[in-house]
């Protein structure tokens, strides 16, 4: 086959076929000699960012009281209460890194203008931690995020240096509030300070990004229309493939093959019961998008996740949410749409609710973290070998408060996080401090200051 080079499979696989093309994951039998293997498995570290937004309720006075967000204990000898909105992740605790009390003073309001506009200029701080200009125009200024400054050095050899994908949906073409343009609320990845990234909200659409490369977008929908799975159009090329394989490589073929083919088949049911005529609950969302929040997210989480097992990216941005967003979300235990319920007043009752909200959301992230976690790369997981950026750039939504931030880190990122660890800030820190810091375990030792920062913040003991 044209793919096998002597005894060898190339890191980077592709099956082909009819305007379709799968990359292959990581089998044995890329790794012949043990010289390969470790040049191989020297992989730099896969980096996924996922913004937040609207803050915790455990991050205004009366929930930080009541540790609804950071535990009491810094160190490793922390508890997370049963109400803390991250009490969720107790079984991912060593691969977790809390990292709280960290300001982005960088979203605040500089001038007169700016004040109100919180909501309106957020996103675009977290990974850039630059303040971004107020305008309505096309002379947008922020910064340069972390994601894509990795991407940079790190990415060029994948097929997609980097991924963007968002949950809302976006209006990057107009005009926000407070005199804010619309991409500094939609995007949150900066190529540099003024080339704001396109975010992908349909499952579709990252779908066959990432498995109807090689084909025209005429050739992917006359697929589509077949009703065929891809998996149909590249069995000649899968046949083949497993006589050369060994049985261990057979078994993580067949499972990953599997695992596209459901994915595939949840996208179809997803299109299929939105075309039906029935009323949606999200009526001008694409028919790839499900009403669902819970299933949107973890549809676009096993995207990410068969993207970083192919190499195809070794860096995604993901974007929750929208500023200023009033969806509600049952499932949560509360019937308060998300925005009106950020703004809580500081009642004691108005927090906890919005806490709850806080709890569901967060909660969805556990779904990435164990598709990680099950999920090998060589002999290490790809949890292993990720680090997960999990943060906002508000904390007490009520007030437009960007003091004491949430920030958390899961993942080993490849040996340079330990987890298991709560890291509290001293006063005035800036969260740009930590990002920093991880910028240069990631491999960018080079990088002297990033945003505000004034230093490093260490994130390990």
């Amino acid at each position: 086959m044209n793919f096998i080079t002597g005894k060898q499979l190339p890191r980077r696989t592709f099956l082909r076929g009819m305007g379709a093309s799968m990359a292959l994951p990581f089998l044995d039998a890329m790794v012949p000699a043990a010289r390969a293997r470790r040049e191989v498995l020297a992989d730099p570290t896969r980096l996924i960012c996922i913004e937040e937004v609207h803050g915790q309720a455990g991050c205004n006075v009366l929930g930080a009281s009541k540790y609804l967000f950071a535990p009491e204990k810094a160190g490793r000898d922390f508890t997370m209460v049963p109400d803390s909105s991250i009490a969720m992740f107790e079984p991912y605790r060593e691969y977790m890194t809390i990292v709280s009390n960290t300001d982005v003073k960088m979203a605040e309001a500089f001038a007169l203008p700016e004040i109100g506009g919180d909501h309106f200029r957020s996103s675009a701080v977290f990974l850039t931690q630059a303040h971004p200009k107020q305008t309505q125009g096309s002379d947008i200024w922020a910064g340069t995020s972390l994601d894509q400054m990795y991407a940079q050095r790190f990415g060029q050899t994948s097929p997609f240096p980097s991924m963007q994908y968002c949950i809302e949906n976006l209006d990057q073409a107009g005009g926000c509030t407070y005199n804010y343009s619309c991409v500094y609320i939609d995007a949150i990845s900066w190529a540099s300070p003024n080339e704001p990234l396109p975010m992908i909200r349909d499952p579709r659409v990252a779908f066959d990004m990432l498995f109807g490369a090689g084909g025209t977008p005429e050739a992917r929908i006359a697929r589509r229309d077949t009703r065929k799975s891809i998996l149909d159009w590249i069995n000649t090329e899968v046949v083949a493939l497993r006589k050369q394989l060994g049985a261990a490589d057979r078994a993580r073929v067949d499972r990953y093959l599997q695992n596209v083919q459901e994915i595939e088949r949840r996208i179809k049911a997803v299109e299929a019961r939105n075309m039906s005529g029935e009323t949606r609950e999200l009526p001008n969302a694409p028919p790839g998008v499900p009403d669902s929040y819970s299933e949107h997210v973890k549809l676009l989480f096993d995207v990410q996740v068969l993207a970083l097992e192919s190499d195809l990216t070794r860096t995604i941005s993901f974007k929750t949410g929208r500023d200023a967003d009033s969806r509600v979300f049952p499932e949560s235990g509360s019937s308060q749409p998300f925005h009106p319920a950020s703004h809580h007043g500081g009642s004691e009752t108005r927090v906890l609710e919005f806490n709850k909200i806080n709890k569901y959301r967060n909660q969805q992230i556990t779904y990435l973290l164990d598709k990680l976690k099950t999920t090998m790369d060589g002999d290490k997981s790809l949890l292993d070998k990720s680090m997960v950026i999990y943060g906002s750039p508000m904390a007490d939504s009520n007030l437009h408060n960007h003091r004491r931030c949430p920030l958390m880190f899961f993942g080993k990122a490849n040996g340079q996080l330990q987890g298991g660890l709560h890291l509290k800030a001293a006063d005035d820190t800036p969260m740009a401090n930590a990002m920093l810091t991880a910028l240069h375990k990631l491999g960018l030792d080079d990088v002297k200051s990033f945003g505000d920062s004034t230093g490093e913040f260490a994130l390990t003991m």
